[in-house]
């Protein structure tokens, strides 16, 4: 794995990580037990949680921050990171909805648009950080 490789990915977590549990744990925290309630565990469960985030984490790299780099720029990259933001948490909240009795629509909505958000903001975050501290030419 290039040198360039490990910076986006490891630039992409880091951003993504931090943003996306002070969302859960703090911004969101009083939304989700409103709403979901006895659904929610007391703690969450980390490995499932640490095999979502190291996996999400490589699409966002392999999907748009590393074809950003390719062509494009960073524009391109959010874009990418916003599709497959959408995408993503859309498979999640469209298939609750389907599923799940008195999954809640309001919620659904939130969340599809801050997986947008996060994974392009994420992306975006990646691939300056990329720029600047990867040889983007050679690496």
């Amino acid at each position: 794995m290039s040198r360039r490789t490990l910076i986006a990915y490891f630039s992409t977590a880091a951003f993504f990580l931090v943003a996306d549990l002070l969302w859960l744990g703090v911004l969101m925290a009083p939304t989700y037990h409103a709403e979901l309630g006895s659904l929610l565990l007391e703690q969450p469960n980390w490995l499932p949680a640490g095999l979502f985030y190291a996996a999400y984490v490589v699409g966002i790299v392999v999907f748009a921050v590393l074809p950003g780099l390719e062509s494009g720029g960073w524009l391109r990259t959010a874009r990418l990171g916003a599709l497959l933001g959408l995408l993503a948490y859309a498979a999640y909240d469209l298939t609750n909805l389907a599923t799940l009795r008195g999954w809640p629509v309001g919620l659904s909505v939130i969340d599809m648009t801050w997986g947008t958000l996060l994974t392009a903001s994420a992306a975006t975050v990646g691939y300056f950080a990329t720029r600047a501290f990867a040889q983007t030419r050679n690496a």
